[in-house]
């Protein structure tokens, strides 16, 4: 019973914690990418004509890789603990057995001798990718892999896709004070996650085709 406790402490806390950070920097990347807010607001509004449903989210394809790669960028949790089962040679160094064992996501996700231009928001590098959420591609790890992956992912990823597909769906969105996206301050602040040093503010405008959502 303590086990399934804590497994569910971890599904809603650690979900609703993360998760509207990940939605932030998502909109922070979008802004600063024009071309990407174009194209990821074309498909959203192409798939759905009045109000955004969770039936037709397996659709947005390209949102889907929007995601993706805001998680390798700004992965919510930047490291991920582990534990030795038993002593190993890794590259040269002894690792003994049952030691605590820290991956760092954030640097894995931009080292350039996995990701062409990993500095760079790029999408189009998940479309017709095999790279899944599952933690098979060891090069992408938001959510960890194995037996011991984030439990809290069925939890956020709906809520994710939902809440971005409605932002994009309902409302245009400019920068305030006349900011051109190049200016818009990506600083990181780390800590358990990774969060925007300043919050990210931004002016919606309603669109004339959209109607209220219904998580409004």
């Amino acid at each position: 019973m303590d086990s399934m406790k804590a497994v569910l402490l971890n599904v809603f806390i650690g979900g609703a914690d993360t998760t509207p950070g990940t939605i932030e920097w998502a909109m922070s990347e979008i802004m600063r990418n024009p071309e990407v807010m174009q194209r990821v607001q074309k498909e959203v509004r192409s798939v759905f004509r009045d109000e955004v449903d969770e039936e037709g989210l397996h659709k947005l394809e390209y949102l889907n890789a929007v995601i993706k790669e805001t998680f390798r960028l700004h992965p919510a949790g930047p490291i991920l603990p582990r534990e030795s089962r038993e002593s190993m040679e890794i590259n040269g160094f002894h690792v003994p057995q049952k030691s605590r064992i820290m991956i760092n996501m954030w640097a894995i996700g931009r080292d350039p001798a996995y990701w062409g231009e990993a500095e760079k928001f790029n999408p189009e590098r998940f479309l017709d990718s095999a790279i899944d959420y599952k933690g098979t591609h060891f090069t992408f790890l938001p959510f960890g892999g194995g037996r011991r992956m984030c439990p809290a992912i069925q939890f956020a990823m709906p809520i994710v896709e939902l809440t971005l597909a409605n932002l994009l769906f309902h409302f245009d969105w400019k920068l305030p004070c006349d900011m051109r996206p190049e200016d818009l301050d990506m600083t990181e602040h780390f800590d358990t996650a990774i969060r925007r040093k300043e919050k990210l503010c931004l002016i919606p405008t309603t669109t004339t085709s959209a109607r209220p959502s219904r998580l409004g």
